[in-house]
């Protein structure tokens, strides 16, 4: 346990601030805590000047392509569907076209086009891609066999319908063709 001694009786009339002594604490206590305040200075006076903040947005537009997968089969004694989809994004108002080459299958040409095996197997597998599921055959010539839209700002899906039509079964092999989309604007 500890002890305090006090010496003389507590006068809380001493321990009081006149008015003055208080102003002078309080401007000393201000005079060293402004210089670290963020508060900036008024002034009475003003003057201003404008600037321009300006951006030019000018047509463009951006494709994006999925492959189609008719998976597998052995005597093509039906047709085969399947689709895939284009991902188009025009700035808002910009015509756009949208076509597809003939592909690197051999033999492929305009809208004709095949899908090749590998290696020295030269037998090939015809390829129908359409606008429209089952008609409108989908090419590379605006105006013609490409499918027109007008560009909103945002991304726009169009769907590319594809087949396999009945034809003699080819020699067993993977086969594929590499098609181009390309957007004109």
């Amino acid at each position: 346990m500890m002890r305090v001694a006090v010496t003389a009786p507590l006068n809380l009339e001493n321990m009081m601030m006149t008015t003055p002594k208080r102003i002078r604490v309080l401007a000393a206590i201000l005079a060293a805590v402004m210089p670290f305040t963020t508060g900036a200075a008024v002034y009475s006076k003003s003057k201003s000047s404008s600037f321009d903040v300006t951006m030019r947005v000018v047509a463009d537009c951006t494709i994006a392509a999925n492959g189609i997968d008719f998976g597998q089969t052995g005597v093509i004694t039906s047709a085969i569907t399947g689709s895939s989809n284009i991902n188009v994004t025009c700035t808002n108002t910009t015509p756009y076209n949208v076509g597809l080459d003939a592909g690197t299958g051999a033999g492929s040409a305009g809208t004709t086009r095949f899908l090749s095996g590998t290696g020295a197997n030269v037998d090939t597998v015809a390829v129908n891609l359409y606008r429209n599921a089952g008609s409108s055959l989908w090419g590379n010539t605006q105006g013609t066999d490409t499918l027109a839209g007008t560009g909103t700002g945002n991304a726009q899906t169009l769907t590319v319908y594809g087949e396999i039509p009945v034809q003699k079964s080819p020699t067993p092999d993977n086969y594929k063709s590499t098609i181009t989309a390309t957007i004109y604007f």
